[in-house]
């Protein structure tokens, strides 16, 4: 115990290093061996413990686990065409511009302690996703910023019960509680949108904390065929108080739930192959899904027929909604499914030996490249090797896992910007594209003791 809490005290120093992007913004697995698997294996018990089912805790025995990742993501955005300058348009500097900051920590720790045979407890300390751009540039022209981006990671503390049903089949259940944190800087062209300009951007880092839970069921149907499933509910936090004027419902964030059912099937001794399937419904939280309507932020429209050069020539849009509101814009990201498989080839050598493979649906349609270009949660697909190394019968083994993240992009246009001559027979085209790309590489080490 004594060792965990120094370990925890040590991961509590870098929590603001935190920040990933991988299923949307969700990790596309927690703890090395289940990385190696590219996160499959709901139904595989021997991972269960860094945020993995409750319910396979119980199989696993007293045991320590400490881990850190270290991880790679390269984030640009190429705006094409140049900008209008019409009144009442927010055009874009054309070119490429990529993301600083561009290596992370993440650490994570775990312990499993027996109650009796057939219940465990467990507590665990890590991160499980974020996001972070950090642009050079004044990407919307904000003249008080150097620079723009957002800084989003979470932290989750996890308390688990796990108990076995007869001898092949187990619940359980984890008590979640989250901490989370945010800055935007660069944002002050957004104020004539906002409700609340005084807590739009640059007002630091704020704060959110809430507690959840989440539910585990793995049972053992014949003797090489195991199935799990886990559900977590939408996870209600505080509200980012000092950016309240920029994300919906007064600085809301909740953590969308997500649940994972699955199956792993042991081909022979050394052979063992697992299937995921996940779904993240990101639309429930109103500043993640909600769509930016280009109809409806502008603060003005051009009266038919006007001239684009002439402010006067300009209505006050009624149907404005504010940043901020309860129905105001977010990222527009969709709901998302993710489709994992993982091997283990097991030489009963003291060696494992680990690959896998995740596809998820695109989170961002190409009508909402505009704000995304501050969270380019674009990627895709993940292959994903590992391997562990045990040190005799002491239970003490190294893990060792490699997570690289495809190339992937996606364009649209600015919907804030028209080309001026159409825009003076009443047609408002779009003047500008903005295409998004986002690739990363993950390294994490751990140690079960």
């Amino acid at each position: 115990m004594k060792k965990f809490y120094v370990i925890t005290l040590v991961i509590g120093l870098l929590l603001p290093s935190i920040a990933n992007a991988t299923d949307g913004y969700f990790g596309v697995g927690y703890g090395a061996q289940n990385k190696g698997l590219a996160g499959a294996g709901v139904a595989w018990y021997k991972y269960s413990l860094m945020n993995g089912n409750p319910a396979g805790n119980v199989f696993l025995g007293k045991q320590y686990q400490v881990g850190v990742g270290f991880f790679n993501p390269n984030r640009q955005y190429t705006v094409e065409g140049n900008p209008s300058m019409m009144p009442g348009t927010m055009g874009l500097m054309p070119g490429t511009v990529e993301s600083d900051s561009k290596l992370f920590i993440m650490p994570s720790i775990g312990a499993n302690w027996m109650i009796n045979e057939k219940s465990s407890f467990s507590a665990t300390l890590f991160g499980n996703g974020g996001m972070n751009t950090d642009y050079p540039t004044m990407t919307f022209g904000d003249q008080s910023s150097a620079t723009t981006g957002v800084d989003l990671g979470q932290m989750f503390l996890g308390l688990t019960y796990s108990r076995m049903l007869g001898e092949k089949h187990s619940l359980g259940i984890t008590l979640l509680g989250a901490y989370q944190y945010f800055e935007a800087t660069g944002l002050s062209e957004f104020a004539p949108m906002s409700s609340n300009p005084d807590k739009l951007t640059a007002n630091g880092h704020d704060n959110s904390y809430g507690v959840g839970f989440k539910l585990g069921y793995m049972g053992q149907l014949t003797d090489a065929l195991s199935v799990g499933a886990s559900y977590q509910p939408k996870l209600k936090m505080s509200e980012f108080d000092e950016y309240a004027g920029l994300f919906a419902e007064q600085g809301g964030f909740d953590i969308p739930s997500n649940f994972t059912v699955g199956a792993a099937f042991q081909v022979n001794d050394k052979l063992t192959a697992m299937f995921d399937f996940k779904r993240i419904n990101y639309s429930e939280v109103a500043s993640i899904g909600n769509p930016m309507d280009p109809m409806a932020l502008p603060p003005a429209f051009l009266n038919p027929g006007g001239d684009p050069s002439n402010p006067g020539d300009y209505t006050p849009n009624p149907n404005h909604v504010p940043l901020g509101a309860d129905d105001g814009s977010g990222f527009g990201w969709n709901d998302i499914n993710v489709y994992k498989i993982g091997l283990e080839f097991d030489n009963a050598n003291s060696w494992v030996f680990r690959g896998g493979f995740s596809h998820n649906d695109q989170p961002i349609p190409e009508s909402e490249v505009m704000f995304n270009i501050l969270a380019p949660g674009v990627i895709e697909n993940h292959i994903t090797l590992g391997c562990s190394k045990a040190f005799g019968e002491s239970g003490k083994a190294l893990h060792l896992a490699m997570v690289y993240a495809l190339p992937a992009t996606v364009k649209g246009y600015n919907p804030f910007d028209f080309d001026p001559e159409q825009a003076m027979l009443g047609n408002m085209v779009p003047n500008q594209t903005i295409e998004l790309e986002m690739n990363q590489f993950e390294l994490e080490i751990a140690f079960t003791f």
